[in-house]
């Protein structure tokens, strides 16, 4: 069970090689207690090698394998049943996603359809699943690692932005849903942050470290919030986002 301090016997990543993932485990994993970590992913990832170690440098006693592929829907019961059957978890990460190019995803048909079954269909298809798991033992905190592109839907990025905000609501929901049985969720909310996933993008006013997202994570889990804006400014833009007219967010360059 998560401890007052923040550690762990059992953490679950899905999404097992994302970087911003691997730095929240880290976190949790640094607080001490050589917790077990699963690793959900792709077993024929190139960086899964790489996983194992981040996550054994930073304090973990033992990491286990599962294969996770996120546009496998069907596959997602076996995966979380392999996941929880050494007993329980206490905290599940749900940090896999992808951004794609943007002006390409609104016309194109498949790569659009894709991007939303890996940002919003799996993340609903694994969340319900831990829902139910983390219900029947009683405890257990899910992270779900969102954007503040799901706050304000924006024409640069609407198909991902889209995605992100059905995720971003359905997690705040099973949140709800989950409050009297001793489950708890905290949605996470980075914009840009500096990962291989962003390089060769320009970089965007109030980007962020991988480790500045795992710091806000896992403090916002800790204190039992609901959602956390990694840079503490987005909360009040976001607000005023949601009150600008049509007209002038079209005039607007981001």
């Amino acid at each position: 069970m998560l401890n007052a301090v923040g550690q762990a016997q059992h953490i679950l990543l899905l999404g097992g090689t994302s970087e911003i993932g691997l730095a929240i485990v880290g976190e949790l994993a640094s607080r001490g207690g050589s917790p077990t970590v699963t690793l959900a992913a792709r077993q024929d990832s190139p960086r899964i090698d790489a996983a194992v170690a981040d996550v054994t440098a930073a304090g973990a006693g033992q990491v286990r394998l599962v294969d996770f592929d996120a546009l496998d829907v069907s596959s997602h019961p076996d995966v979380i049943d392999a996941a929880f059957q050494d007993g329980d978890v206490d905290v599940a990460v749900v940090a896999f996603g992808t951004l794609g190019d943007q002006e390409q995803l609104w016309q194109d048909h498949a790569a659009a359809v894709e991007s939303a079954q890996i940002n919003y269909t799996a993340a609903l298809s694994v969340g319900v699943l831990l829902g139910q798991h983390l219900r029947a033992q009683g405890h257990g905190t899910i992270i779900a690692l969102s954007s503040v592109a799901g706050q304000k839907v924006r024409r640069s990025n609407f198909v991902y932005g889209a995605s992100k905000a059905g995720m971003d609501n359905f997690y705040l929901q099973l949140g709800e849903a989950l409050r009297d049985s001793g489950v708890r969720v905290t949605v996470v909310r980075p914009g840009q942050v500096r990962t291989k996933m962003t390089e060769g993008l320009g970089e965007a006013p109030l980007t962020v470290n991988k480790e500045d997202v795992a710091q806000a994570a896992v403090s916002a889990a800790l204190e039992g919030q609901r959602s956390v804006f990694v840079h503490k400014a987005f909360g009040p833009i976001s607000f005023v986002l949601q009150h600008i007219p049509a007209p002038i967010m079209r005039r607007l360059s981001f």
